[in-house]
């Protein structure tokens, strides 16, 4: 009889407790569903802001090169007037952005200018014949694929181990000024940047005991052409960040960059480096190639020394013994920074 009896009360204290359960769950739940709805939202927000940080940035980056690039026609009267410009076209990321900013800027020059992108076909293997021809299609420029076997005639010439640069550059660069005759182009642009001429720079002061780097401009040794870097002002981490964004086809080059051991690949590191350890000094230096002094320098060619004599009269860029140049010792260097001295302020005994 009580176990009859506390059967039924037992199976209501349980169904209640089950009713507690279910509802304490169902609130659990609910929690859960709220606070996985607002970590969405904060997800969502923080992924918004990101994107809109990211979009802010490359618009900047793209602003600043279309500047250095209009700034370096500008400043060396790179193109004129009814010029014909072949862009030369490797399918590295310094053509690619080249080819690129050089688009954009001709819809909105000032002047009128024709654009023909050319890229040499050196039938390396493995090289995606396709890719460019696609790509450049897709843009809508004029262009021209030379087809010339060169990577037969370096791997035939050049021994094994050794790097292929000087004979490639060699054939290459007579190919294209037959090339920029045939299309009738009065400027053949090279997609060398910043850091390239600072490289070619430290390679002829280490290795060939020259001071020169690259120009912004030349005339072709034949004296047919000119030759024009429109992103002479650009950095390379610039235009690689560019490329990623612009989602260039990128076709890697197996024939000089890839090569362990290039003198240029030296350079590259060194200044890598010091750009890492002494932000400024990579920018200094290649400003210095805009500010040079032949009569602190040792080329007899450049400036008279032979024949400069004392006048009595102040002569413009002669030694002041005491250089005033503002920023000579960079603190950011470790080094102390120089104190600008005069001579009137410095008091000499005679020896006794």
């Amino acid at each position: 009889m009580n176990d009859a009896a506390r059967t039924p009360h037992l199976h209501s204290a349980d169904l209640a407790e089950a009713h507690h359960l279910d509802d304490a769950m169902a609130v659990a739940s609910a929690a859960l569903a709220a606070e996985a709805v607002h970590h969405g939202e904060a997800a969502n927000d923080e992924a918004e802001k990101k994107a809109a940080r990211h979009a802010f940035e490359m618009n900047k980056l793209s602003k600043r090169l279309h500047r250095e690039v209009g700034e370096a026609i500008t400043d060396f009267n790179m193109i004129e007037d009814g010029d014909k410009v072949m862009v030369c076209m490797s399918g590295g990321k310094d053509s690619y952005g080249m080819l690129d900013i050089l688009m954009n800027l001709q819809k909105r020059a000032p002047i009128q200018f024709e654009i023909i992108a050319v890229n040499l076909d050196q039938k390396q293997p493995g090289f995606p014949e396709h890719v460019l021809p696609e790509y450049l299609t897709k843009v809508g420029v004029p262009f021209r694929i030379e087809e010339q076997d060169t990577y037969s005639v370096v791997k035939k010439v050049i021994p094994e181990g050794k790097t292929t640069c000087s004979l490639c550059s060699r054939l290459r660069r007579g190919i294209l000024y037959r090339v920029a005759t045939e299309v009738g182009a009065t400027k053949i642009a090279l997609g060398h940047h910043r850091d390239d001429i600072l490289q070619t720079m430290f390679m002829n002061m280490f290795f060939g005991s020259t001071l020169k780097g690259m120009p912004p401009k030349l005339v072709t040794d034949n004296g047919e052409h000119v030759v024009i870097r429109p992103m002479a002002y650009c950095r390379e981490k610039d235009l690689a960040t560019y490329a990623e964004h612009r989602a260039f086809p990128i076709i890697p080059c197996n024939l000089c960059g890839s090569q362990e051991g290039l003198q240029r690949q030296q350079m590259r590191e060194m200044i890598n480096e010091w750009d890492k350890k002494f932000p400024g000094r990579v920018d200094n230096m290649f400003t210095a190639l805009s500010n040079i002094v032949p009569s602190h320098l040792m080329d007899r060619k450049l400036y008279p020394f032979e024949t400069i004599k004392a006048t009595g009269t102040p002569m413009k860029g002669g030694d002041i013994a005491f250089d005033e140049d503002e920023g000579c010792g960079d603190p950011s260097d470790g080094l102390p920074a120089e104190t600008t001295v005069s001579l009137s302020t410095i008091s000499i005994r005679k020896a006794t």
